[in-house]
């Protein structure tokens, strides 16, 4: 679990995309861990966001992802 919040993590930091859709991030793990599994990958993402590193941002019809304080993704 901690390789793959790693591996979210640094492919948050080092995109040049602020929101990001779980394809996104099911993709970056998988390039770091090839067995890694959608169920387990949301797990890790859903405790980033539980430890506020990580937050929702909804377009209304999806749900995103994005690293906290960066970009324009907190709600207003």
């Amino acid at each position: 679990m901690e390789e793959m919040k790693k591996a979210i993590l640094d492919f948050a930091k080092s995109s040049k995309k602020t929101k990001f859709y779980f394809s996104d991030l099911e993709k970056a793990v998988q390039k770091v861990i090839p067995k890694a599994k959608a169920r387990e990958i949301k797990k890790a993402a859903t405790a980033l966001i539980n430890e506020e590193k990580l937050i929702y941002f909804s377009t209304g019809s999806s749900t995103m992802y994005g690293l906290k304080g960066r970009g324009q993704t907190e709600d207003h």
